[in-house]
């Protein structure tokens, strides 16, 4: 079987009659079910915004990098700022890209005695001085993604058979949305190839902005690794392993990496993650098609919490090795 492509589904067609919106409940049920990835169209974000978000990311990471690295995320303790090229890991191995990581910019929780420690997460962001638009263009991509992605998942609980609003409660203003501003530099210089090690996304929807390098891979049902070739003003979807655990595994995370780009050649990418309260607990979704779920994924090396914040503290301190050891010792498990 050939993957040349992932589903391609245009979220305008909800608005186009009952016809177009029962093609499109049924493209987005296939690709939830069978793939778990897809490119998005449609979906009402113009061309001059995103090229707005991608000058304004590329001044950023045209700074110098004493002015990059006064935003470290080593000073944060909530994992919020700037990370040097090598610095994150995925299963353990360093990748090799840099990044920014913005969220809400809401004051910083210090969980109290006998609260969760996933407060830790809810912080204030790192914005350097030199570049004031980075702040406004940043927070106002989320609100914009954030209104995106919600009718996406509305339009995807309807067509497994659910009701839209079923996990509306859980996410609105006290939401937990993630950004990265992201630069894969090139090839590392002992060889290897890790962009990003493979993974899943641990929220509920991801909706990645990429440019026209190329280098994002997804797991297929040969599992083998395919490239998935970049759709201009398109988003790459994919769905975390919240969706995963609501649905029983009905609905799957899929494991996708990012190789390299060869040599000295730079790729950037944008990924949005749609994450709910860091309190929220995951009910399981009531819709017709239960009886025919898997059961979620038994992997031993990542559990799956059904109360959000468990799941994103769990992936940031695995992933930001450096913050977790200044900032959060207490919560690493002894080696």
């Amino acid at each position: 079987m050939m993957y040349q492509q992932l589903p391609l589904i245009d979220l305008s067609a909800a608005g186009r009659g009952p016809e177009a919106r029962a093609l499109l409940r049924a493209q987005l049920h296939s690709a939830a079910h069978d793939v778990g990835f897809f490119q998005l169209v449609g979906h009402g974000v113009e061309q001059a915004e995103i090229d707005r978000l991608t000058r304004v990311m590329r001044r950023f990471f045209a700074l110098p990098e004493r002015e990059r690295l006064a935003l470290d995320n080593v000073r944060s303790p909530h994992f919020r700022g700037y990370t040097r090229t090598g610095d994150e890991r995925t299963a353990g191995r360093q990748d090799w890209r840099d990044q920014l990581d913005v969220g809400a910019e809401r004051p910083a929780r210090v969980p109290a005695d006998g609260e969760p420690a996933y407060w830790w997460l809810q912080g204030p962001n790192q914005w350097p001085e030199s570049l004031p638009e980075l702040r406004e263009v940043a927070l106002g991509w989320i609100d914009r993604l954030s209104g995106v992605a919600d009718r996406l998942l509305r339009e995807l609980l309807v067509s497994i058979g659910a009701p839209a609003d079923f996990y509306a409660p859980i996410f609105g203003e006290a939401a937990h949305p993630h950004l990265k501003l992201v630069r894969y530099p090139g090839s590392a210089g002992d060889g290897a190839d890790q962009g990003v090690g493979a993974h899943k996304d641990y929220g509920f929807l991801t909706l990645l902005l990429q440019d026209q390098v190329g280098g994002l891979q997804v797991e297929r049902e040969d599992g083998r690794f395919h490239d998935v070739p970049p759709v201009p003003g398109a988003f790459v979807v994919n769905l975390g392993e919240l969706l995963e655990v609501a649905t029983q595994g009905y609905l799957v995370a899929t494991k996708h990496r990012v190789v390299s780009p060869p040599g000295a050649t730079e790729r950037f990418s944008v990924p949005f993650f749609y994450n709910p309260r860091l309190d929220a607990r995951i009910e399981p979704l009531v819709f017709p098609y239960a009886s025919a779920a898997p059961g979620v994924t038994d992997d031993p090396a990542n559990p799956l919490f059904a109360e959000y914040g468990y799941n994103e503290l769990k992936g940031k301190l695995r992933a930001h090795p450096l913050v977790a050891e200044r900032h959060h010792a207490g919560l690493l498990s002894p080696a």
